[in-house]
C-alpha cells in the first residue's frame, strides 16, 4: 500500500473514491459540506432517504456520482460530534476500511482526519487509519496451497492534508504496521514450521536489512556458559534446541547511551510439559511465542523508523514439551541470578524462561526494560481480551508505558506488585517455587519476574488476553507492537527535547 499526503482543491479533485465522514444528526464535516453544496444537497437527501444518521461506522456509498472528478463517495458515521473518542473514531475508521475494500477501488482519498477525537490531533488520526486499513488488509496465506480469491484490493491512499506531521505520521503508521503483520506472520505459522531455529532465522532476516542492527544467536551450549539452568530446563522435554536470540541497535548519535531493552517470550510451542494442558485448544498454544514475536516486529519497526535511541531486544526461544528428560513437579533448578527454583508446575514455563533474560539484561545497564509475555490465563480472567495487564517497580516508567498504550490505543492497566504477594511464592525446598497458588496467578507471576529485575527500572506486560483472537477471527493481533513502539517513539521525542 502507497500512503501519500496532498492538499487539492476539492472541486478539481480527480480520485476513484472519496471518504468522507459524518456525525449523528447527518451533520457533515467541512469537506463533506462542500462537496454536498457542489452537488446540490445529494449527499444530505440521500442519508435521509436511507434513513442514516451516523452512528459510529454507519457506511452510505455513492457508488456512482452525475458529474466532477470523484468517481463515487464513501460516507462514514463518526457518531455525536461532542462525543468522538478515540476509541469510537477507530471504530469507523474500522468500518471505513471495511467499505474501501468492499467498493473495490484502487486508489482512494481521505478527509476522515477532519473530524476532531478528544485528546488526538490529525496526526494521529492519519496513523491510526494506516495501520486499520494495513491490519484489515492482512491475510495469512503462507500454508495454503490455493489462496482465496479476493477483490483487486486498495493499492494508494492519499489523506487530503498539507500538514507537514501528516508525512510523519504516514511513516510511523506503515512502520507499525508492517512490524504488527511481520509479528502475525511469525505467531501464525504451525509449531511444526516456526520452531526456535525458524524464530531465530526470521530475526536475523531482519538484521540484514540494516546496518545498525546487529543480530546474534546464542545456542544451548551458550546458555549453559552463561548458567541459564531455569530457561535451559523448560526444552530439556522437546527434541528443538533453545536459542536466546538478541537484536542490538545502535540509533543514538552516542553508542554508549543506555539502551531500552525489550524482553519478548518465545515459547514457540507450549503443551504444559508433564503438567500437560487439555487437549482442547492446544494448537492456540502456538501463540505463546506471541510476545517474542512483538519484540522481533517492534525492532523491525524501530529500524524502519530510524530511530535516534539504541534499543535491544531478547528473546528466549524454546518449547515445552513432555518426555523422559522434561522437568518434573518437585525439580530444583538454578536461575542465572543464582536463586534456586523449586517447579511444582511444568506449565508455568515462561517465567522459567523470562528469568534468566532478564538476570542477562543487567549487562546491558539499561535505561529500562520491558518484558512482554503470553504469560498467564490468570490475567485473561482478570482483565479479558481489551487491555494488557501492567506490572512494575518504577513509577516514571509504569506512567510512560500506560501514556504509551494511551496514544497508541495498544491499552494497559497497571496491577498490583505488593510484596504481600512474594509471601505465595515461598518454598520449602527451594528459594522460590514457580508458582504462587491459584489466587492471583497473573500477579504472583509478575512478583516472581520482579526477582529477578531488581536492578534497573522494570515493567511486566503480560498479553495473554490480547495478544491473538480465537473462535471464528483466529489469528494474531499483532500486539503489543503498537505498545512498544509508540513508548520508543515518545523515548526518542523526549530525548530530542532535551537537547
Amino acid at each position: 500500500m502507497d500512503y501519500h499526503a496532498k492538499s487539492e482543491p476539492l472541486d478539481s479533485l480527480s480520485t476513484p473514491c472519496a471518504v468522507l465522514g459524518f456525525y449523528q444528526k447527518r451533520k457533515l464535516t467541512p469537506s463533506a459540506l462542500a462537496l454536498d453544496e457542489q452537488l446540490d444537497g445529494l449527499l444530505q437527501k440521500l442519508l435521509k432517504r436511507d434513513d442514516i444518521e451516523g452512528k459510529p461506522g454507519d457506511i452510505l456509498a455513492l457508488p456512482h456520482l452525475p458529474e466532477g472528478g470523484i468517481e463515487r463517495v464513501i460516507l462514514v458515521g463518526l457518531g455525536k460530534k461532542e462525543e468522538l473518542k478515540p476509541g469510537t473514531y477507530r471504530k469507523a475508521l474500522a468500518a471505513a476500511a471495511k467499505a474501501l475494500k468492499d467498493a473495490n477501488v484502487k486508489q482512494a482519498a481521505s478527509f476522515l482526519h477532519e473530524a476532531e477525537v478528544e485528546g488526538r490531533d490529525a496526526a494521529w488520526q492519519i496513523r491510526q487509519f494506516v495501520e486499520i486499513l494495513e491490519a484489515s488488509l492482512y491475510r495469512f496465506t503462507q500454508m495454503k496451497s490455493e489462496t482465496e480469491n479476493h477483490k483487486a484490493r486498495l493499492a494508494k491512499l492519499v489523506f487530503q492534508t498539507g500538514a507537514d506531521a501528516a508525512k510523519a505520521a504516514i511513516a510511523q503508521g506503515q512502520a507499525i504496521a508492517n512490524g504488527m503483520n511481520l509479528a502475525k506472520e511469525l505467531a501464525n505459522l504451525p509449531g511444526n514450521v516456526c520452531t526456535p531455529t525458524y524464530l531465530a532465522e526470521q530475526a536475523e532476516k531482519v538484521g540484514k536489512k540494516q546496518k545498525k542492527l546487529k543480530v546474534k544467536i546464542l545456542d544451548e551450549s551458550d546458555l549453559d556458559e552463561l548458567g541459564m539452568g531455569a530457561f535451559l530446563s523448560v526444552s530439556k522435554g522437546s527434541h528443538e534446541p533453545a536459542k536466546l536470540i538478541v537484536m542490538e541497535y545502535h540509533g543514538a548519535a552516542d553508542k554508549d547511551e543506555k539502551p531500552y531493552v525489550l524482553v519478548g517470550k518465545g515459547l514457540t510451542f507450549d503443551a504444559g510439559g508433564i503438567s500437560i494442558k487439555p487437549s482442547a485448544a492446544m494448537d492456540e498454544m502456538k501463540y505463546d511465542m506471541c510476545g517474542g514475536a512483538g519484540v522481533i516486529g517492534t525492532l523491525a519497526a524501530v529500524v524502519e523508523m530510524g530511530l535516534p535511541l539504541n534499543v535491544v531486544g531478547l528473546v528466549p526461544a524454546s518449547e515445552n514439551l513432555p518426555d523422559g528428560k522434561a522437568n518434573k513437579p518437585g525439580d530444583i533448578v538454578k536461575s542465572m541470578a543464582g536463586l534456586t527454583i523449586e517447579i511444582l508446575n511444568t506449565d508455568a514455563e515462561g517465567r522459567l524462561l523470562l528469568c534468566d533474560v532478564l538476570a542477562y539484561a543487567q549487562r546491558y545497564e539499561p535505561a529500562a526494560v520491558i518484558d512482554v509475555a503470553t504469560l498467564t490465563g490468570a490475567c485473561v480472567v482478570a482483565l479479558g481480551k481489551v487491555v494488557s495487564g501492567l506490572w512494575s517497580n518504577d513509577e516514571a516508567l509504569a506512567g510512560a508505558v500506560l501514556q504509551a498504550g494511551e496514544a497508541s490505543f495498544d491499552r494497559v492497566w497497571r496491577m498490583p506488585l505488593l510484596d504481600d504477594y512474594q509471601e505465595q511464592l515461598k518454598s520449602n525446598f527451594a528459594d522460590l517455587a514457580n508458582i504462587g497458588g491459584p489466587d492471583g496467578g497473573s500477579i504472583t507471576a509478575a512478583c516472581f519476574l520482579s526477582r529477578f529485575a531488581k536492578e534497573y527500572p522494570w515493567a511486566h506486560v503480560d498479553i495473554a488476553g490480547t495478544a491473538w483472537k480465537n473462535g471464528a477471527d483466529k489469528g494474531a493481533t499483532g500486539r503489543p507492537v503498537p505498545l512498544l513502539t509508540q513508548y520508543l517513539i515518545d523515548r526518542a521525542a523526549e530525548s530530542a527535547a532535551a537537547e
